[in-house]
């Protein structure tokens, strides 16, 4: 835990069961005031457009998988951002002075910031299907990413998120880490090549869960006989500063990355299975920059379809029946749809969709960082049953994703149920099915 965080301390907060985490020791009028900064700095005329928009017809809920498990309003996406509504509504809208003088919106507390912290943090995945519903066309998750930014200036966010966000990469790890598999696999997985044409990254889960999607990654380069590296000056996709909600961590992971494909002249950079890596670097990572970004950013599994498409790769036919569970992150808010089903025709599987699926798939529940959240676990296995029962409801053999946090719920939600799947990663699919040339 760094110094600059402080004490972290998990609390009672204002509602039963819940709990409120707080860094460092800052009185709770402190609190407030630095909230209310976080929420009016992200207020422009998109913002306002959108809270302004709200019809209150409640279609956001039906969207959203733990109002659907659990028929309780709190959980209301749009209802997740009233502190956020009552910041605009007092400081930044165009009735402003007479929302303060009349207390029409009343001001946010201390206790409700506590409280809320369940609802912007444990019970949000980000997932966007309340975004794709909305018939106004609010984006609800962006501004649920908007108001965690808020809570992190106070000093509100869940200590896992807090703690992984403060403590990044560590690139000593990485090093051996990629030494020991080398060896063990006996193949050449290269490191901090001063040029390449292709920058490859993994995310923490797959260092620590999934290291065989490493070693999957290797195999494909090598077979595609591709000018690549791993860099260990920027290598860790995921983002825990965006899922915090504190901005400045955000801008620093993703500039490792940037800065790192830069360094070796990258024409692309790879990212891995992971959702948010996608939408943080590909959708935000040249805002960030402050320019153009100088090489393509591509979700691995775009990356295969693109060399399945051009005949460098090619795969062997599996002959098994597959369901595809679409990441939220890279599918829905990041278009990724059609590249992995793709690359599952090309391993010649029999594709079963679940329903609803591809933009308008279930999330898994573990998104936006609630499976690293430990207190949020009750809730997000209630979740996990609407997946539990649209993947036994396809019957097929092999449930598929190209998320290895998607692929950690599954894992987490299978042991829980014992359930008799499990899921697969696309990318190791394709590594353990390489037609020979």
């Amino acid at each position: 835990m760094s110094a600059a965080t402080g004490e972290l301390k998990r609390a009672a907060g204002t509602s039963p069961g819940f709990a409120c985490d707080r860094q460092g020791t800052r009185s709770d009028d402190e609190r407030v005031a630095q909230a209310m900064r976080g929420f009016v700095e992200d207020f422009g005329r998109k913002a306002a457009l959108y809270l302004e928009s709200c019809i209150h017809c409640g279609m956001c809920a039906e969207s959203c998988h733990f109002y659907e498990v659990t028929g309780d309003p709190k959980y209301t996406p749009v209802w997740k951002l009233e502190p956020l509504k009552q910041a605009y509504k007092r400081e930044y809208g165009p009735f402003a002075p007479i929302f303060r003088l009349l207390n029409l919106k009343r001001a946010v507390s201390a206790d409700q910031l506590a409280e809320w912290q369940h609802l912007l943090y444990d019970s949000c995945t980000m997932c966007g299907r309340c975004s794709l519903m909305c018939p106004m066309g609010i984006d609800i998750a962006g501004l649920i990413s908007d108001a965690r930014h808020g809570m992190a200036r106070a000093g509100l966010v869940p200590a896992e998120l807090r703690e992984a966000a403060d403590r990044g990469a560590a690139p000593a790890d990485f090093k051996d880490r990629i030494g020991r598999l080398a060896a063990e696999h006996r193949i050449d997985i290269p490191l901090d090549k001063a040029k390449a044409d292709v920058l490859c990254t993994i995310s923490a889960t797959e260092i620590e869960k999934y290291p065989a999607s490493i070693v999957a990654t290797a195999k494909i380069m090598q077979r595609l006989g591709a000018d690549w590296t791993f860099r260990s000056d920027g290598y860790q996709a995921n983002n825990f500063g965006l899922l915090a909600g504190d901005a400045q961590k955000q801008k620093e992971a993703s500039m490792k990355l940037i800065d790192a494909a830069v360094a070796c002249g990258a024409k692309s950079l790879i990212l891995p299975e992971c959702g948010h890596a996608y939408g943080a670097l590909r959708w935000m990572g040249a805002n960030i920059y402050g320019k153009p970004l100088p090489f393509q950013v591509l979700h691995i599994s775009e990356f295969l379809a693109e060399n399945v498409r051009s005949g460098k790769l090619r795969l062997k036919r599996l002959d098994k029946s597959a369901t595809f569970h679409d990441p939220c992150q890279s599918s829905r808010r990041g278009g990724v749809i059609e590249a992995p089903r793709e690359v599952l025709a090309a391993l010649g599987v029999e594709l079963k969709e679940m329903f609803p699926t591809r933009g308008t798939n279930w999330c898994c529940g573990g998104g936006g960082g609630v499976v690293d959240i430990r207190r949020a676990d009750a809730l997000r296995h209630k979740v996990f049953h609407l997946k539990m029962n649209q993947i036994d409801d396809t019957g097929a053999e092999l449930p598929v994703t190209s998320c290895s946090d998607c692929r950690k719920t599954f894992d987490d939600g299978q042991t829980h149920y014992r359930w008799d799947k499990s899921m697969n990663s696309l990318l190791e699919l394709v590594a353990d099915n390489l037609a020979e040339a």
